[in-house]
């Protein structure tokens, strides 16, 4: 077999080099391929119909189950991972990995797992670091990897992130992208490979070792794999994170959390002032005392979260 499984991810700055790339695509060109773009949930679905228009090869949103088709562009939908199976596509609204869904790393590593050495890997123009994890699986099995030059990408995060994490295979320029991938789909694919544990444990197929930190979007027991390899960590119920995606999300659930300290003080404090109006003994005065201290702590933190304030000990011992 040849390497007819081409999957692309691409994030900020990626749709200019898509639509480029179908442009010059033959029609007779003997693979499928697979895109996710990252987009917000509820953003236009249009990308199919562009990509259509540019080029030569017909590019829609899969459904579900449906067979593949060499000389197609299989579209993932907003807030859907677009997954591969032997000989059929999977759209799922699965958990979010590094905040997305579409997910680079999900396609990417569910390709490797139903192809092997036929997956073609390509990260274009993006930021932050979706797809290393899942470009790792695909070399661990043989694939090919191939990346856009970050020099020529608007949002060069995810590219580069590729290139410090895998022996990446091709670096190229997005006008030098559609000769490759055609040679590419014209050559045999290279033997199977068995991949290591640590490529188990990023897939979540095998266990990792416990973390000390929860998921910050289900509270669930997160294991961490191989340290010191590449930072991932995976929820049972499936959210996956790299380091700087795990940061972030904690931060958002940190900020979460104390804006909901503030709604909460706030609505005490008022509380504890109606009751202090409404008391004729000597609780009248503890409750204004409670309501006003309450309403200190709850500014303290509005502050903190409005300007960034940093906490003295003295601030911090007294919220």
């Amino acid at each position: 077999m040849n390497r007819d499984i081409i999957t692309i991810g691409a994030s900020a700055g990626g749709l200019e080099v898509l639509l480029e790339l179908s442009s010059k695509l033959p029609r007779d060109l003997p693979a499928a391929l697979f895109v996710v773009l990252h987009r917000a949930p509820g953003s236009s679905e249009l990308l199919p119909e562009l990509l259509s228009q540019r080029g030569r090869l017909a590019a829609r949103h899969p459904l579900h189950d449906e067979r593949i088709a060499p000389g197609t562009i299989y579209v993932a939908p907003a807030d859907s991972h677009l997954l591969l199976r032997q000989g059929s596509v999977a759209v799922v609204r699965g958990p979010k990995e590094n905040g997305h869904r579409p997910a680079v790393d999900a396609l990417f590593r569910t390709a490797s797992a139903a192809y092997g050495p036929r997956v073609v890997g390509v990260v274009l123009s993006g930021y932050q670091d979706c797809g290393t994890a899942g470009m790792m699986s695909i070399k661990a099995r043989g694939g090919v990897s191939v990346v856009q030059s970050p020099e020529s990408a608007s949002a060069p995060d995810m590219p580069r992130s590729v290139l410090d994490s895998v022996a990446v295979d091709h670096v190229v320029h997005p006008r030098d992208l559609p000769d490759l991938l055609v040679r590419l789909a014209s050559e045999p694919a290279g033997p199977p490979a068995q991949p290591e544990q640590f490529v188990g444990q990023l897939e979540g197929a095998v266990p990792g070792l416990p973390a000390a930190v929860v998921c910050p979007i289900c509270q669930g027991v997160l294991t961490e794999a191989q340290p010191g390899v590449f930072e991932h960590f995976r929820c049972h119920v499936g959210h996956a994170f790299s380091m700087e995606s795990l940061l972030r999300e904690q931060s958002e659930s940190l900020e979460r959390a104390l804006w909901a300290a503030v709604r909460a003080l706030e609505e005490s404090a008022a509380l504890s002032l109606r009751l202090s109006a409404s008391e004729r003994s000597e609780l009248r005065h503890r409750f204004r005392e409670k309501a006003s201290t309450q309403a200190e702590q709850a500014e303290l933190i509005r502050q903190i979260l409005l300007h960034g304030a940093m906490l003295s000990v003295r601030d911090a011992a007294s919220v």
